[in-house]
């Protein structure tokens, strides 16, 4: 197995938490000094930077949330001048006002050098041709894995999003060995590719790198199946940095964190107090060298855990498993906490459906109801009634052993749910309250 910085991904658990402890002391005093959010908040808290002698004093400093970044939009957070600024991005998919993330020319070396960590992590060589099909633009995703394989010395070809027949040719015309994408979208492609009459044989690919979204393991083995290729998840936010926080090795055992730019918590997310990570709970992160945007303790609302043991690649770095969902994505149904990723395993797991499915949460008489719809495969069994009502019946039965509740399955023809290039929006919640 390659690994891309022997010295940090390799270090001893002592030698890493001492590092981590250096830099955590200096990006507190750092912050304190030169953000005025920081100090305020740290001084209505009663701590000081000084304070911080162990890991553990963390705990004693503030959260930070995406609602605080909003609240000082645009430049709230900047620790350095707007002139010694090299990049400036901020988030999408939201509502209202954006969040802006910077960076300085430091920062961006470290970003890419975290990114190219995570493509070697996941199988990517200086051979490789690597097809990006992320948008660009002020989404951090794309121009972050661009520069991360490169880095490696990779071609890329920056395909953006949209018009799907084009990037097959594309892929196809220029050897692409490798995809950058949502799982959901590279799915899209293959049933493109299906549809229009092209086999996995006809392409090179070997390596995938997907992120954005939350991805089952079975919807990695489709995506493995339909497209012979690897799959990896790999995980990022733009408030930290972008892609580049952590991703899979080829052990696929969870997603290995740069541990040395990013300190990871897990703390319960209904009383926000520290769990020491084996069992889910909300992901917190810290920044360890980001000097143009400090984030200390960000919620970052991923519902995930952490393994500290080693893993068989030889990098010594903590794990983060697939994330189980958000906490601000759960849906709560009767009563039940509800993650849209608990559902997609279970309908993978049946072959005759396949990976485009809805959630559609109402709520009737005080009642909420649930309904999940997802297409066939193909149209084979459309008129054998007996086919469809058995597995209509065994997917119910799945999803309340799954959810413990019960919910309403509607099966429909192959390519009748409507289809996304970028993040998939699964969960439509029509309830009022």
């Amino acid at each position: 197995m390659n690994i891309y910085d022997v010295k940090h991904e390799t270090m001893s658990r002592n030698e890493l938490k001492s590092l981590q402890l250096s830099r955590l002391k200096e990006i507190v005093t750092y912050a304190y000094e030169r953000v005025p959010f920081y100090k305020k908040k740290y001084d209505e808290a009663g701590v000081k930077p000084s304070d911080i002698k162990t890991l553990e004093d963390i705990q004693k400093l503030p959260f930070v949330t995406k609602a605080d970044l909003r609240e000082n939009y645009p430049y709230g957070f900047l620790a350095v001048p707007v002139s010694e600024l090299a990049r400036i991005h901020a988030s999408s998919g939201t509502s209202g006002k954006p969040t802006v993330v910077a960076y300085t020319k430091e920062d961006m070396e470290n970003w890419t050098e975290c990114v190219a960590r995570l493509v070697v992590a996941a199988g990517g060589r200086s051979d490789d041709i690597v097809q990006i099909c992320f948008g660009y633009g002020l989404f951090t995703g794309a121009l972050g894995l661009h520069q991360g394989w490169e880095r490696i010395g990779a071609a890329v070809i920056p395909a953006s999003t949209g018009n799907s027949e084009r990037q097959l040719m594309l892929m196809k015309d220029l050897g692409a060995t490798a995809i950058v994408a949502t799982p959901s979208y590279a799915l899209h492609l293959a049933e493109v590719m299906e549809k229009s009459g092209m086999k996995p044989e006809d392409f090179k690919l070997r390596v995938g790198m997907f992120g954005s979204e939350a991805s089952s393991e079975e919807m990695h083995r489709e995506l493995a199946e339909k497209l012979h290729l690897f799959p990896t998840d790999n995980y990022g936010l733009s408030e930290l940095i972008g892609p580049g926080v952590s991703g899979e090795c080829e052990y696929k055992c969870g997603m290995h964190i740069n541990e040395d730019h990013f300190y990871p918590e897990i703390v319960d997310p209904a009383t926000l107090e520290p769990t020491d990570g084996s069992d889910y709970g909300e992901l917190v992160l810290t920044s360890l060298t980001k000097k143009s945007m400090p984030m200390i303790r960000y919620r970052t609302k991923d519902v995930t855990k952490i393994d500290y043991s080693p893993c068989k690649c030889g990098r010594t770095t903590a794990r983060m498993a697939k994330l189980k969902g958000r906490t601000d994505d759960m849906l709560i149904i009767k009563g039940v906490n509800v993650f849209p990723s608990q559902i997609e395993g279970v309908l993978l797991s049946f072959k005759e459906v396949g990976s485009t499915y809805e959630i559609i949460v109402t709520r009737e008489d005080y009642k909420d109801k649930l309904e999940v719809k997802v297409e066939l495969v193909d149209d084979s069994i459309v008129g054998d009634y007996g086919a469809i009502e058995k597995l209509s019946k065994d997917i119910r039965h799945a999803l309340r052993t799954v959810l413990q509740i019960d919910a309403k399955l509607t099966i429909t023809e192959h390519m009748s749910l409507a289809r996304s290039e970028g993040k998939a929006k699964r969960v439509i919640d029509l309830r009022k309250y």
